[in-house]
């Protein structure tokens, strides 16, 4: 790999002197690598990465989206005067084709981005204030992006939070029953039936119109926001492959879904998956302190909703894969899919249980 990354170098405009390249960040979809290049006697940090066009069927049409959102952020940090706007938005550098991306003799996809120095990513959530952060800095992308120009982005991955479709999923895998597993899995078939009217919720309300379709980042996990090491302030949102068209609630809810719970996603005692109120308080202040003045009445109003709902479309995507034979998510273990389904159908009962408080604690919010 790093004698590939020196020659994929040179397809770059990039100046100076290959020193090294090694494994960067947790990520499990594209190949990440920190290339250190000397320019002038002075180290300098790039990230390369190689798409997973596996994942991602249409490279070109992903860099297409994230050079359009990436330029559309730059411009604004510039316009505010903004003395670090490479730490403030990534920075996609061109291939020497003019390209966003290099295209290799082995058909393989790679991008290259500015190094972002003095920031880290968190896999796990450890504090209220690193919720607030994540939460603020999400929906300052959104806000960002609110009003950028020109013809509709690409669906890097269609109908990915189609909660309906994942729905009707559900339902086809249970007359199939491939693997012979409904048996094992009667009372969590039954949660997802009880809901049914939910999983159409938000899709009924955009075909009415009562709600806006925005550009959204689709994967607001903690560790795709950059923290700074002194501050502890979000930087900079990364991992802009499925940026595309959507809902402010897939991104809120994904949030409320990934941070608020103490436990793991496929823990097994039950017990200890719980939505914290306090977590879920400092993701809504967060995020309604950057993306509060660009929100329809509408748009507002359902965002408690929203945890509830991504959560139990993760959960239906697990508990459909278990159904298929574990086809999609990988797994460890025997039932693997269906103890991720029930972390996520108890965290789903746990949020109902504190709607009430959730929804006043927005009315409580100017």
């Amino acid at each position: 790999m790093i004698n590939k990354i020196k020659i994929i170098k040179e397809e770059f405009e990039i100046y100076g002197d290959f020193v090294s390249a090694s494994p960067y960040g947790s990520g499990h979809i594209n190949d990440t690598l920190r290339v250190i290049i000397n320019q002038g006697g002075t180290e300098v940090h790039y990230i390369f990465q190689r798409i997973n066009e596996k994942v991602f069927r249409n490279p070109p049409a992903v860099m297409e989206n994230i050079q359009r959102v990436t330029e559309h952020i730059f411009k604004k940090i510039e316009e505010e005067g903004d003395t670090e706007i490479t730490r403030h938005t990534l920075v996609v550098i061109k291939a020497k084709n003019g390209k966003s991306y290099f295209h290799d003799d082995e058909g393989k996809y790679w991008r290259a981005y500015i190094f972002i120095e003095k920031a880290r990513t968190y896999d796990v959530i450890e504090t209220p204030q690193q919720a607030y952060e994540a939460a603020r800095a999400f929906g300052l992308f959104q806000k960002d992006l609110s009003d950028l120009p020109g013809e509709r982005l690409h669906e890097t991955i269609p109908d990915f939070h189609n909660t309906p479709q994942r729905f009707a999923n559900l339902e086809k895998a249970i007359a199939a029953d491939v693997a012979g597993r409904v048996k094992n899995a009667g009372p969590e078939i039954d949660f997802v039936i009880r809901r049914k009217a939910d999983v159409s919720k938000l899709t009924d309300l955009l075909a009415a119109g009562e709600l806006v379709e925005r550009i959204t980042h689709n994967d607001t996990k903690l560790n795709n926001v950059m923290l700074d090491d002194k501050t502890g302030k979000g930087v900079c949102v990364i991992d802009l492959d499925t940026v595309m068209p959507g809902l402010v609630h897939y991104d809120f809810g994904d949030m409320v879904r990934t941070s608020t719970s103490p436990a793991a996603e496929d823990e097994k005692d039950l017990s200890k998956v719980t939505m914290q109120f306090h977590m879920f308080e400092s993701l809504l202040r967060g995020y309604l302190n950057t993306a509060g003045g660009f929100l329809t009445p509408t748009e507002r109003k359902y965002l408690p909703f929203a945890g509830k709902l991504i959560t139990l479309e993760i959960g239906i995507r697990f508990l459909t894969d278990y159904l298929e034979g574990d086809i999609y998510f990988k797994t460890h273990r025997e039932g693997h899919n269906l103890d991720r389904c029930r972390t996520q159908f108890k965290l789903v009962e746990s949020i109902e249980e504190q709607m009430d408080e959730m929804i006043a604690l927005l009315n409580s919010i100017e």
